[in-house]
C-alpha cells in the first residue's frame, strides 16, 4: 500500500542569528518552550553550554534532538514540538499565510 501524508497546518520558526537575537519576534510557543528551561520536559527548549560553545535542544518524548543553525524548530497538530532539517522541511511543507 502507498499513502498520502494528510494535509494539515502547522506552525514553524527557521532558527537563525537575527530570529534568535530578536525575543519578541518568537511565536508565544516558542517562548513558552523557552521558558519551561528543562532538559527533560518534553516540548521545551534547552541550551546546553560547553566551554565556549552552546548547543540548542528540543526536548521530545524521545528525548533531547540538536537543532543547528538553519534548522526549523516544528509545532505539530498536538503541540509537540520536533526539529526539521531545512532540505526536509522545504520538501514537505509550503508556506500557507496567517490563518
Amino acid at each position: 500500500m502507498k499513502y498520502r501524508k494528510k494535509p494539515v497546518v502547522v506552525e514553524a520558526v527557521k532558527i537563525t542569528t537575527i530570529m534568535w537575537n530578536n525575543l519578541e519576534d518568537w511565536p508565544v510557543w516558542l517562548k513558552q518552550a523557552w521558558d519551561q528551561e528543562s532538559d527533560t520536559e518534553p516540548n521545551s527548549l534547552w541550551l546546553e553550554f560547553a566551554g565556549k560553545d552552546s548547543k540548542l535542544f528540543v526536548i521530545t518524548d524521545s528525548g533531547k534532538m540538536e537543532v543547528l543553525w538553519g534548522d526549523y524548530i516544528i509545532q505539530g497538530i498536538q503541540g509537540e514540538l520536533y526539529p526539521c532539517k531545512p532540505d526536509i522541511f522545504e520538501a514537505t511543507y509550503e508556506e500557507v499565510g496567517e490563518e
